[in-house]
């Protein structure tokens, strides 16, 4: 392995890192699954057979660590979690049977739930766009990739990939009209 994979490995983990933050909504387990993916990169650089952008084959291996995790955090149940002071936190309960300290507010789980369905309804748009368009908006919008990189990704130009963005955003937004804004919430 030479010096300027490990660094062009290194030069991606800031990428990595807000994608598997955005899907884990966990620092520590965003953390874990990016320390995985860069130790499966480093140790089989030879599965890298450039038919793809190193960029592109690593938020591959990275898909795979987060769904990994995501299926190691739905079968431990911890009774204590740590406290972003380092303290552990215990439910504790008063003779009563109240909580010693109450948790939290939830917030309005109806707008989680809202929030929720929107993301399907985002997501069955984006599924509806031209594969090339659907690529380029993803790496521009939620990888945050750079025009040079996307370009370089798609094999575009840079005035074909501005073309393929405003397209998208068109769809997207009229989509959007008709499946969500425009949409009846059940009562």
């Amino acid at each position: 392995m030479d010096e300027s994979y490990g660094a062009a490995l290194e030069a991606l983990r800031d990428k990595l890192m807000r994608y598997a933050r955005l899907q884990l909504r966990n620092e520590a387990w965003a953390e874990d699954a990016v320390s995985d993916t860069l130790l499966a990169a480093l140790e089989r650089p030879q599965a890298f057979a450039g038919r793809a952008a190193l960029a592109t084959w690593v938020i591959g291996i990275l898909k795979h660590k987060l769904v990994d995790q995501l299926r190691r955090r739905t079968r431990e149940q911890p009774l204590a979690w740590e406290m972003d002071d380092g303290h552990e936190a215990l439910l504790e309960f008063k003779p009563d049977g109240h909580f010693l300290h109450p948790p939290a507010d939830w917030g309005n789980p109806d707008s989680a739930l809202q929030e929720s369905q929107f993301m399907e309804v985002m997501e069955l748009c984006l599924s509806a766009l031209p594969p090339q368009m659907g690529r380029a908006f993803l790496l521009r919008e939620w990888m945050e990739l750079e025009t040079g990189e996307i370009c370089k990704e798609l094999a575009i130009s840079t005035t074909n990939l501005w073309v393929l963005l405003h397209r998208a955003r068109l769809r997207l937004r009229a989509c959007l009209e008709v499946k969500w804004f425009n949409h009846q919430q059940p009562a």
